[in-house]
């Protein structure tokens, strides 16, 4: 069975006011199974997810503010994040991943996939400052915990604006490639995978983007692989596999004349199969 995910940071409602409408329709044009949404408006004041997920054939999502007691601070700025999903989903867990200007929650949802069994998925945002890599650590930390709590049937997926290159500290622990405070992990990263170039999703060759890079790094040549799909290992699960079949980028040019967000999107295809244990 092929699984299709997405991940995708929508900039609030920013900018121009055709980009929502836009990212809808490239949603149904894509029909991607799992998505992942970052900095999505907070549904008090305007129910952004609805207008991104109509007609699209997600017909189940939730956004941050629905496992929230409360409205965080700069909420209008910073938006939520929020999961749609193909199949019914179920938040088994939400995890306060606040830095003191962000509230960003991540959200770990089961998906019962039809013929195949539970499968989790993850969905973090960690902080923007460029500064801000000793708490991306501390968040991937968290992030392989909530796996290990609620690992499914099938291959986790972590997907979501990760805000690292991929030399930084937290990517190469999900990686496999560093070890943590005496911890370990071991995900593939689909663009690594199965992506070819460089696949930036955060580029000066993007206007709105190049805004935000000039305020936040002051640096005219800044190209950064910042958004990730992330696909749980065979060790881990040994009853399924997961091959990644495909990773390219989403929003990396204009819609009709717009760029959908600050941010390309990140869509892999997923081959997923049950394994049958060996007879003797």
């Amino acid at each position: 069975m092929r699984l299709r995910v997405l991940t995708i940071n929508v900039q609030n409602d920013e900018g121009d006011p055709r980009r929502t409408g836009l990212l809808n329709y490239t949603l149904r044009r894509l029909t991607p199974d799992l998505v992942a949404f970052q900095e999505v408006c907070y549904p008090d004041w305007r129910d952004q997810l609805a207008e991104l997920v109509a007609d699209t054939g997600l017909r189940h999502t939730t956004h941050q503010a629905d496992v929230l007691t409360y409205v965080p601070p700069h909420a209008d700025r910073y938006g939520g994040t929020a999961i749609a999903t193909r199949w019914p989903h179920r938040v088994v867990e939400a995890v306060d991943q606040r830095t003191p200007d962000v509230h960003w929650w991540t959200l770990a949802a089961l998906i019962d996939v039809p013929g195949l069994g539970a499968q989790l998925f993850i969905t973090p945002t960690t902080p923007w400052r460029p500064d801000a890599e000793a708490a991306r650590v501390r968040q991937a930390v968290e992030v392989t915990d909530l796996d290990v709590r609620h690992r499914g049937a099938l291959p986790t997926v972590i997907a979501g604006d990760l805000n690292a290159c991929p030399e930084a500290a937290s990517i190469r622990y999900l990686s496999g490639l560093q070890p943590l405070a005496g911890r370990s992990a071991y995900y593939h990263d689909a663009w690594a995978v199965a992506g070819e170039g460089p696949g930036h999703t955060w580029s000066v060759d993007n206007p709105i983007a190049a805004t935000e890079i000039d305020r936040v790094v002051g640096q005219s040549n800044h190209r950064r692989r910042m958004d990730y799909v992330f696909v749980g290992s065979a060790h881990a699960h040994p009853k399924a596999r997961a091959r990644i079949v495909a990773a390219r980028l989403v929003g990396d040019r204009p819609v009709d004349g717009v760029w959908l967000s600050d941010h390309a999107g990140v869509l892999v295809d997923l081959e997923i199969e049950r394994l049958r244990p060996l007879g003797f």
